[in-house]
């Protein structure tokens, strides 16, 4: 079965622990448990701000420059995604509407090769 990435986009100030984001997190929660239940989640996880990031690029020396924050300058960055594991893109797809209702955000859908 085709395996797929679904990838929450969060803004840059995005903080889970305030009391206004309570609510999502429960949403995010129950759709965990319902992909669960369902047999088709294969791995999830939030991730720090953007702001924790350390990036790393390769130096025309051979070296290996690292630099704080985001490799991309954006308003909005991965705060979290699931890996699935789904009959086809269509149900895929479908977890992902679930998602952007759940997290109140943007989501991208991308099959594993």
């Amino acid at each position: 079965m085709p395996q797929f990435l679904v990838a929450i986009h969060h803004p840059d100030d995005f903080d889970p622990d305030t009391a206004e984001n309570q609510a999502l997190m429960d949403g995010i929660h129950a759709l965990n448990v319902e992909m669960e239940t369902a047999g088709v989640r294969l791995f999830a996880g939030g991730l720090q701000s953007a702001r924790s990031a350390k990036s790393l690029r390769a130096q025309s020396d051979g070296k290996v420059l690292i630099t704080d924050g985001p490799y991309l300058e954006a308003k909005e960055h991965i705060g979290g995604f699931w890996m699935l594991e789904t009959k086809d893109l269509e149900e895929a797809l479908a977890w992902g509407q679930k998602a952007v209702i759940a997290c109140r955000a943007p989501v991208e859908v991308r099959q594993f090769y």
